[in-house]
């Protein structure tokens, strides 16, 4: 048998497409076909992890079979295609599983950290969340399994025992490391699955495993190079920048989960009250001076223009209606500084939550604003702008 990688792939991810800022795009890179209806991407990272792999895997080989010469490159190469296989594997699990109880794979993505599938929406029951988040680490062990197998089939000391034995080793680390239970590991969404089911709110879920996800960040580095120190001996420096980078890479996605349920939360919470401009209204055949007066009057800051049937047809911002000279005011018709509103613009007002949230979506698709109707009243605008920003604040 060969010696054990020594740096095995980074840990993958399924993840819900959930956090801020994700609009539903298909991350960049190399589309290399589609599985179960989704694309898969080789993004541009993945060529520096598939050039690290190498250069880990290679000593290995050299030790092994110290005459091969340019072979070796050969062996290293074969070796990290087929980790790359057992990534993806890894993640077509995750999505035949998530298509088997209803959720849509959005895509699979290998990347420098190994890989993550993402879905058009969270999970939703626990045990989904939980049977997705497992089938990951259990195909890399069945993958693990294959490779010791088929070690003992072969010639002791041979290249495809090398191959066979390597990739046992990187897949039982890859299923093992995923299982940690903390964000964004596949143990994480088991952990959050779990206290999610126990007390019935996926948020306390997602924070109890996305501060885990901080624990395991700090505790990869520190248990990386604290084994040698504590021994007497000098951490390798591949190994220490590998870890500090791995710590890193988890403590942004544990806080990308934090900023993701934070962002979940106040989308739930949402109210029209916490992000409309009050408005007032005035006919199509008013004059400038008329529709200013009566916003001042109210004291609002947004002017909406009425059609005979009371619809709301335009939109009138207020430097544009201030800029119209004092002396001409009373005799300009609103309509020549009035910008038009689509009919797809208007929202009722009486929504809350995510049904308010997806009807502001699909108004702001035709419009930057949003015309909120109460029992067919106008009561203000909407703008996207400020329902980001409000989204986006911290509690």
């Amino acid at each position: 048998m060969s010696d054990p990688v020594s740096a095995p792939p980074p840990p993958s991810a399924a993840r819900p497409v959930a956090a801020p800022g994700r609009t539903g795009t298909r991350s960049p890179g190399w589309v290399l076909g589609r599985v179960a209806g989704a694309p898969v991407v080789l993004a541009p990272s993945s060529v520096v992890a598939a050039l690290v792999l190498a250069v880990v895997f290679l000593p290995v080989v050299g030790s092994q079979f110290p005459g091969l010469g340019v072979g070796a490159y050969g062996i290293a190469l074969v070796f990290t295609v087929l980790l790359f296989a057992s990534v993806l594997v890894h993640e077509l699990a995750h999505g035949f599983v998530a298509r088997s109880r209803g959720q849509q794979p959005h895509e699979f993505v290998l990347t420098l950290w190994g890989g993550h599938t993402s879905f058009g929406g969270a999970s939703p029951t626990p045990l989904t969340s939980a049977l997705v988040a497992v089938a990951g680490p259990a195909a890399n062990l069945v993958l693990a399994g294959v490779g010791f197998a088929g070690a003992s089939l072969v010639a002791p000391g041979g290249v495809a025992d090398l191959l066979l034995w390597g990739l046992g080793v990187a897949n039982a680390f890859v299923a093992l490391f995923n299982l940690l239970p903390g964000l964004p590991l596949d143990g994480g969404r088991v952990v959050e699955a779990a206290v999610w089911g126990a007390v019935h709110d996926r948020s306390t879920g997602t924070r109890v495993a996305a501060w885990a996800g901080v624990v395991l960040a700090v505790g990869v580095p520190v248990w990386v190079l604290g084994g040698p120190l504590l021994r007497g001996e000098r951490p390798s420096l591949l190994g220490a920048v590998w870890s500090c980078l791995l710590g890193a890479h988890l403590f942004q996605g544990a806080r990308d989960a934090l900023a993701a349920d934070r962002w979940e939360r106040r989308r739930d919470a949402l109210r029209l009250e916490a992000v409309v401009r009050p408005a007032v209204t005035v006919p199509a055949g008013a004059s400038v001076a008329h529709a200013v007066g009566t916003a001042a009057a109210a004291g609002a800051g947004e002017i909406v223009v009425l059609d005979e049937a009371g619809r709301p047809v335009g939109r009138v911002r207020r430097p544009d209606a201030l800029a119209v000279p004092p002396a001409a005011a009373a005799t300009t018709p609103v309509s020549a500084v009035t910008a038009a509103l689509p009919a797809g613009a208007a929202v009722d007002g009486r929504l809350a939550g995510p049904a308010l949230m997806r009807a502001l979506v699909a108004a702001c698709e035709h419009s930057d604003v949003a015309v909120a109707v109460v029992d067919g009243r106008v009561v203000g605008l909407v703008s996207a702008v400020d329902v980001v920003a409000h989204l986006r604040a911290r509690t």
